[in-house]
């Protein structure tokens, strides 16, 4: 079948050849050059090959780079045990507990190397009573390995020293027709992680990929088992899903498969208020050309414009109870936050700035007196003007605050001084001075 396929694609005899359940495909077929391999990578496996030892570039970079994309990272698989990986190279770290992998380091380069690791079978299997894998760390061989991968397209091994592909499970196939499938049957696969139901619709979205039939059908009756994910791991997920440049498509296709609910209430949100989902969407639009143009996004940073509107909410909610703006704001922060950390916990460490993005958006709104010049000194002010663009954008707030402060913050002194609106703040009030004590004159005697 998959030589049928590769004459089809290509017109020629496909010239793989097949060891065991490996479909081996030449260099004249998947045209992947070595030279599409990092340096450092192919010192690790060159260097273990040397040592006898077999090393490969698998899984994700293997894939992207048959999509011709430019791969994050390379991860090389041996059967070299992490103490001969070690051994091999002096530069290196051995790192984990539930499953050991070799960090190798070249220059800024860090190589993650592991060891082929087998499936755990049904019968051997350690599961919670969802069925979810307690245990998953035994070392196997390559078969193994690419059997206990997720999709086919993530179960390829690439050989730089021969240019070969080794497909157990035509990946290659798959790669080429578009498709995005599971190994195995997708129900079990779910239960075992529920995970990698949202890792399905994430490589979709990211890779333009279509979700093969099978591999889709169980997610909308098993997406309940994502309840029982811990949340650092969820957390994880989530944030490679909004950092991966394709947050946009991510977003959408988590509404269209019913996956959005309950992960954070920023997804709720967006179904709820046309605003809010204008403005969320501008948020991951904006990450998105971020990463694309190979700047650096804030976490921080997105997930306060993915909360602002849950926070817009509380605090109206708050004022219209009597408190005072200020007080208003930080008390509907910490309820937002923490009704956040009881779904998906945000790292605190993201707390403050995130607070501060908030925090300065009503300051925005003040431009007399010194006020915006003590604005402009404030640590977060660029991203909160960012932030406030956004807001401008999605028609939240008028558009002409968005290009008074545009003008302000680049203006001489001289242009700043005119460009200053009348100082509407509280004045101080001046203290009044106590009544001084009339002691009354006793009536003369003269």
């Amino acid at each position: 079948m998959i030589k049928k396929l590769f004459k089809r694609i290509f017109g020629k005899s496909a010239r793989t050849r097949i060891e065991g359940k490996c479909h081996i495909i030449p260099f004249e077929i998947h045209g992947v050059s070595r030279d599409g391999i990092s340096p450092a990578a192919r010192r690790v496996t060159d260097g273990l090959q040397a040592a006898g030892y077999s090393a490969f570039v698998v899984g994700g970079a293997v894939r992207d780079l048959l999509l011709n994309r430019h791969p994050k990272d390379f991860d090389i698989a041996t059967d070299a045990t992490p103490e001969e990986v070690r051994r091999v190279f002096r530069r290196s770290r051995i790192i984990g507990r539930r499953f050991r992998l070799v960090h190798v380091l070249f220059g800024e380069e860090t190589v993650e190397t592991s060891t082929f690791r087998r499936k755990i079978e049904s019968e051997e299997a350690e599961t919670d009573e969802h069925g979810r894998l307690l245990r998953d760390n035994e070392f196997g061989d390559q078969e193994q390995d690419a059997a206990r991968r997720d999709f086919t397209a993530n179960a390829l091994f690439y050989d730089p020293s021969s240019q070969e592909i080794y497909d157990y499970h035509n990946g290659y196939a798959d790669i080429c027709a578009n498709t995005l499938r599971m190994i195995g049957d997708p129900a079990v696969r779910y239960r075992e992680d529920p995970v990698r139901m949202l890792r399905a619709v994430r490589l979709s979205a990211k890779l333009g990929m279509k979700l093969e039939a099978a591999t889709a059908a169980p997610i909308a009756k098993m997406k309940d088992l994502l309840g029982n994910v811990p949340q650092a791991r969820l957390l994880d997920e989530m944030l490679k899903l909004l950092l991966s440049g394709h947050a946009v498509e991510c977003v959408k296709k988590l509404r269209s498969m019913d996956l959005h609910h309950g992960m954070l209430p920023m997804l709720d949100v967006i179904l709820k208020q046309p605003l809010g989902e204008k403005f969320v969407m501008l948020a991951l639009q904006n990450t998105d050309q971020r990463i694309h143009d190979g700047k650096s996004a804030s976490p921080a940073f997105l997930f306060a414009a993915l909360l602002w509107h849950d926070v817009l909410s509380a605090w109206k909610v708050h004022q219209e109870a009597g408190e005072r703006p200020v007080a208003a704001l930080h008390a509907a922060m910490d309820e937002v936050l923490d009704r956040q950390q009881a779904q998906i916990a945000i790292p605190r460490r993201y707390d403050a700035v995130m607070k501060d993005l908030w925090l300065l958006q009503p300051r925005f709104g003040q431009r007399g007196g010194q006020r915006p010049f003590r604005l402009l000194s404030q640590p977060h002010f660029r991203a909160a003007y960012d932030f406030l663009l956004l807001r401008c954008e999605s028609g939240e707030v008028d558009s002409q605050l968005g290009l008074w402060w545009d003008e302000f913050q680049d203006a001489k002194d001289e242009r700043r001084a005119e460009m200053l609106l009348p100082d509407e703040g509280v004045k101080k009030r001046r203290r009044r001075k106590k009544p001084g004590i009339t002691v009354q004159a006793e009536p003369s005697t003269k």
